[in-house]
Formats: structure tokens, sequence, C-alpha cells
């Protein structure tokens, strides 16, 4: 395995296991979805480079464009529970309480 693709590979595996053990915050979740997001781009982005293929691929461009409306739709849920929870801790969005 060439190192770019073991470096591509942990950097997807360390923000999963960042957003599955790491839960205290909506902030760091977001965060980990986002470098997760980023090493599948960068993945997609250099597969067409290191397989000499002519034609340019379009699904990192569309995996962009998804990427930069989950941050806004993120970013959005980040400051309407802030403002009506007062802080961005999961624990406070569980919806079972009154």
């Amino acid at each position: 395995m060439p190192l770019l693709h073991l470096s591509f590979y942990s950097a997807f595996t360390l923000s999963s296991l960042g957003l599955a053990f790491h839960r205290a915050h909506f902030i760091s979740a977001l965060l980990c979805l986002e470098s997760m997001m980023l090493s599948m781009y960068i993945t997609l982005s250099t597969w067409p480079v290191e397989n000499q293929t002519p034609s340019l691929a379009l699904t990192p461009i569309f995996m962009l464009a998804f990427s930069a409306c989950e941050a806004g739709t993120g970013l959005a849920m980040l400051v309407a529970s802030t403002r009506t929870h007062g802080s961005d801790h999961l624990q406070n969005l569980n919806l079972l309480q009154c």
C-alpha cells in the first residue's frame, strides 16, 4: 500500500473514530464529519491522476458541493440549538426531556 493511500485511509479512520468516541459537543461532531468529507474529496481527486485517466471526473466537484451544503446546514443547526438550549452540548439535545 502506498504511503499516500495509507495517509488518506488513516485520516478517514481517525475522523470516524473521533465522531464515534468524542460526542461531547456538536461542533466537534461537525468537524469530524468535515474531515471525513475532506479526506474522501482528496482521495477522489487524486484517483484519476494515479490511474492516468484522460477525462476529468465530476464526482469530486459534486461531493465538494454537497459537503458545503452539509456544512452550512450543520452550522445553522448549531446556531439554532445554541439559541434554544444555551450550549452546543449533545446531552442537552435529548428530545425526550421536557
